[in-house]
């Protein structure tokens, strides 16, 4: 028996969010090597600071600076850091309550196993280039550490116009799986491959889907039938793209539809290009557009888009129940 398919699968993206007055004014003053938190109804203050009072819900604005240093309350070790964080050599996690606050900061403590422990007194290790982001407090050392420089650059941020208020905070966000697939679903790719589309039947229903399903959801027996099906098929809904987006391919506006091939039941989301986007409708007839032989993979990406196929459109009953 063939192995399943396997490979990486990356995501990233760079996660971006208005920061507003209260995250405003916490991140500007961190460019200053300022630490400021705001104090709640019930006389606590929050680090980092909270919009609204979590006894009262009301919006807050009585900022409180507090120090540099603090105490560790609770910590968890981290043997093998991963890509992107604050120290890419073993290091504790530690929830921080900085000296004049009443909650904890999470951030990185830079020190040895065998060092970190519940009230350990820890100070800020500021980054040398500060920006206006959590980041620029590089990490935490133990209080009594020597002041030295950075012993490995922090992970990038983006940078900000000198002198500017930070209004935006850009965090970079990096994913990585290893991403298997099930025995029907390697068939399904390794078909399209071979520029062909299979599906798999239920014996009970006799539904045919595609992307093959090991077990069909409305009988809950294996679909045992593999079924070759054509490149033709139906618009049952789709959607017309107006808004661009960062990483977008296409210059809007394009149609994203799910396409019902001939002789299945279940329909799959593609791209319809080759007409003008108000031209797509539901119920139009469509035929795939293979990309050439050379640039095809074990994917769906070996279909380019569907575009019209010039037949008559199908009646709104012949895919009323694949919507």
């Amino acid at each position: 028996m063939t192995a399943p398919l396997s490979a990486p699968l990356d995501i990233g993206f760079d996660y971006t969010r208005s920061v507003g007055p209260v995250l405003g004014r916490f991140v500007n003053g961190l460019r200053e090597r300022r630490i400021e938190g705001v104090r709640g109804s019930d006389g606590r203050v929050h680090v980092p600071p909270v919009e609204y009072d979590p006894v009262t819900a009301a919006p807050l604005d009585e900022f409180v600076t507090v120090a540099a240093e603090g105490t560790v309350v609770s910590w968890t070790w981290m043997a093998k850091p991963l890509e992107g964080q604050p120290l890419q050599r073993p290091f504790a996690w530690a929830l921080i309550r900085l000296d004049g606050a009443d909650t904890t900061l999470l951030h990185a403590v830079d020190v040895c196993h065998d060092a970190i422990h519940t009230g350990l007194r820890v100070r800020v290790r500021w980054a040398d280039e500060l920006v206006g982001h959590i980041r620029d407090i590089a990490y935490f050392v133990p209080a009594d550490s020597p002041d030295t420089e950075l012993t490995e650059p922090p992970p990038p941020v983006a940078k900000r116009d000198e002198g500017a208020p930070v209004s935006v905070v850009i965090t970079p966000v990096h994913l990585h799986y290893q991403h298997s697939v099930s025995p029907e679903e390697s068939r399904y790719l390794r078909a399209l491959g071979e520029g062909r589309l299979i599906g798999q039947r239920c014996p009970a229903c006799e539904k045919v889907y595609i992307p093959p399903r090991g077990a069909c959801p409305t009988d809950s027996v294996p679909t045992t039938d593999e079924v070759e099906l054509p490149d033709t098929g139906t618009v049952t809904t789709f959607c017309i793209v107006n808004v661009p987006f960062l990483g977008q391919r296409l210059k809007p506006p394009y149609v994203a539809a799910y396409i019902l091939l001939d002789g299945a039941d279940i329909a799959f989301l593609h791209l319809v290009l080759g007409c003008d986007a108000s031209e797509v409708r539901m119920g139009m007839r469509v035929r795939a557009a293979w990309k050439p032989r050379e640039e095809w993979w074990t994917s769906l990406e070996n279909i380019s888009h569907f575009e019209p196929s010039g037949e008559p459109d199908m009646p709104y009953e012949s895919f009323a129940h694949h919507l």
